[in-house]
């Protein structure tokens, strides 16, 4: 195989393999930056111009849907892949990887069916591509788009917009810059009223793109001929035109064999008065090499820009393999290893949460500053206090025997009354606090790249997050009400006895009344004392219950979230020689089963990153020899 072919081959073996691994994105006919940076030859032509003749000439076999009107319904990308000498010709859809078609008869019911199973039995056209791969001693290495024939008005059955949709399909291939421009004329049309030259004419005014092809030249009136055209003189293009005969609906009618329409073409213009010296660059064969050898020029022009694409493309793969992670070992000591290294990557981001190198961990001090001083500053002690309730409250505590000198029951009473308040706001930080946390855990649990390929380890681990939470709140539960009891069970005795004492008589004066201690300044007294002994414990309390929270739940959940998990895999039963761990009747291979649509995609990226390096390798084998 000689270079040239051998480059041909490749890209037409990357744009195989870009269409089969996804990166050709044919659905809304949109290319991948890799399929856009190789060149390849888009069929365009007006209805009925010969384009299905021309395609068929060029592969050698008669393969392609014919009739009146539009027939080319839908795009084919049409590869061809030279075999060696004496090999049997087949053919194989994009759509039906598993098939080999020798019998082309059914390669073209095939494209039919195929192309009424998106557009039905109709006349309408759409973007999704087709796509046919033939393989066959008798083509050349090349890749051809035909794409459907350019029309004027619409014909019943179709929608009003046909025209427009049809130019604008075919202006999505042939505005490509590295997309060559096959535009296919009759002979006996008038070059000025072609379809394709006019489309060709806007989209490569330069006509760097644009290979003329003249068809139905044996079609012409007697006494004419197309050298006008063919010479150059009637519309300059930077490639010469090439004329075509294509067979006759006599001969397609009879089947004649292809091999043999080659022939008589060939002979056609070997004879022919007014093509005779032309006969050497006429003919679907010669057309065939020309476009193989401009291909060649294209490929070498930008093979530099190819091997810098392919090499980023590589180094993305590997960024993304390493972020995907690489697959997983069957031995069980790898497989726990994997698992402990999962974990401690999610303990890492749960710590950096709370420490502050992520966002979160600041509305936990958000809880202490704000929520937890203002749930204090709505406690009822107002009520509790007012002057009716300290009467009664007061009345009460000594039972039937009133009190002589101070009301020491009633105190104690009217603040154990107020103290227990502080357990509501005790216990709603503490959940506020577990709330953070469960957040804080879903959200590592999102951000820990390796976690990403496992769901049921990510379930596990969510799941012995949330029990060790729920159990570092019981705790901090049981010690932010223990503070508040603790309180009520031993009053500051220092506290009251700073307090000013009550005096019999007013300025010392025995003449004087008698103070009440049952009057309204009496009780008004002992409610202001219990305020200000009530408001010096919400200062303490208010200092004291952040760090039992801190204590039992944040600092617990950063030095112990999942000790349990650990301590339930150490302790499981080992059983390297059958080369699996169970953890409660699971298998740690159970714990690593990865999400099958990530395992679909790292071996779309294995494959990709495959095709990329043996391109690569295959490029710098090839490129520069002559």
């Amino acid at each position: 195989m000689t270079t040239m072919e051998s480059l041909i081959g490749l890209v037409n073996r990357i744009q195989r393999a870009c269409t089969v691994l996804g990166d050709y994105g044919g659905g809304d006919n949109t290319f991948s930056s890799l399929w856009e940076a190789l060149p390849s030859v888009a069929v365009v032509g007006g209805q009925s111009s010969g384009k299905s003749s021309v395609l068929e000439s060029i592969v050698g076999r008669d393969f392609l849907p014919r009739g009146s009107g539009i027939v080319t319904r839908r795009p084919l990308v049409l590869q061809l892949h030279k075999t060696d000498e004496g090999s049997q010709e087949y053919a194989e859809f994009l759509h039906l990887p598993k098939r080999r078609f020798t019998d082309f008869g059914a390669v073209r019911n095939e494209i039919q069916e195929e192309t009424d199973r998106i557009t039905g039995k109709t006349k309408q056209i759409s973007p999704v591509p087709i796509h046919l791969s033939i393989y066959s001693p008798n083509v050349v290495n090349l890749t051809l788009i035909d794409l459907p024939g350019l029309t004027k008005v619409a014909v019943e059955g179709q929608p009003e917009t046909i025209v427009e949709d049809i130019e604008t399909m075919v202006r999505t291939y042939v505005e490509k810059p590295n997309c060559i421009i096959l535009a296919i004329s009759p002979a006996n049309q008038d070059i000025a009223t072609s379809d394709a030259i006019k489309l060709a004419r806007e989209v490569d005014p330069s006509g760097d793109r644009t290979f003329g092809v003249l068809t139905k030249l044996d079609l012409m009136d007697k006494g004419t001929n197309a050298l006008d055209v063919l010479e150059g003189r009637s519309y300059r293009l930077q490639h010469p035109w090439v004329g075509i005969v294509n067979r006759s609906q006599a001969d397609i009618n009879k089947n004649v064999d292809m091999i043999v329409a080659r022939r008589k073409e060939r002979e056609y213009f070997a004879t022919s008065p007014d093509y005779g010296h032309l006969a050497s660059k006429m003919g679907s064969e010669y057309l065939a090499k020309l476009l193989s050898q401009h291909l060649e020029f294209v490929i070498r022009s930008r093979i530099p820009s190819i091997i810098s694409l392919i090499n980023k493309s590589i180094d993305e793969l590997e960024s993304e393999m390493d972020h995907l992670g690489r697959p997983i070992a069957l031995d069980a000591g790898a497989q726990l290893y994997t698992v402990l290294e999962v974990c401690r990557a999610f303990e890492r981001i749960f710590k950096e949460h709370l420490d502050g190198g992520r966002p979160g961990g600041d509305r936990i001090y958000g809880v202490f500053d704000n929520q937890l001083p203002a749930a204090l500053k709505k406690l009822p002690f107002d009520r509790h206090l007012s002057l009716q309730n300290v009467r009664r409250v007061v009345s009460e505590a000594d039972g039937y025997q009133p009190h002589l000198i101070a009301p020491e029951q009633g105190y104690r009473r009217l603040i154990e009354g107020a103290l227990n308040y502080f357990r509501g706001p005790a216990e709603a930080s503490v959940d506020a606090v577990h709330f953070v946390l469960k957040e804080l855990v879903r959200k590592s649990i999102g951000e820990t790249q390796e976690l990403k390929r496992f769901p049921t380890l990510q379930a596990d681990i969510a799941a012995a997050s949330n029990e060790a939470l729920e159990r570092f709140r019981d705790e901090s539960k049981k010690t932010v009400v223990r503070l508040v009891d603790m309180e009520s069970s031993y009053l500051t005795v220092d506290f009251f006895r700073k307090l000013p004492q009550e005096v019999e008589n007013k300025g010392g004066n025995p003449q004087a009344p008698v103070t009440d201690r049952y009057g309204e300044g009496h009780f008004r007294r002992i409610g202001s004392n219990v305020s200000s002994y009530v408001g010096m414990v919400s200062d303490t309390l208010k200092n004291t219950i952040p760090k039992a929270v801190v204590f039992c739940q944040v600092k617990e959940a950063k030095q112990s979230l999942l000790a349990r998990f650990y301590t339930q895999l150490g302790k499981k039963e080992v059983a390297y020689r059958k080369l699996y761990l169970t953890i409660n009747g699971k298998q740690l291979s159970q714990m690593l089963d990865e999400d099958p649509a990530l395992m679909e995609r790292r071996q779309q990226c294995a494959k990709r990153l495959e095709l990329y390096k043996a391109a690569r390798d295959e490029i710098d084998s090839v490129s520069w020899t002559r």
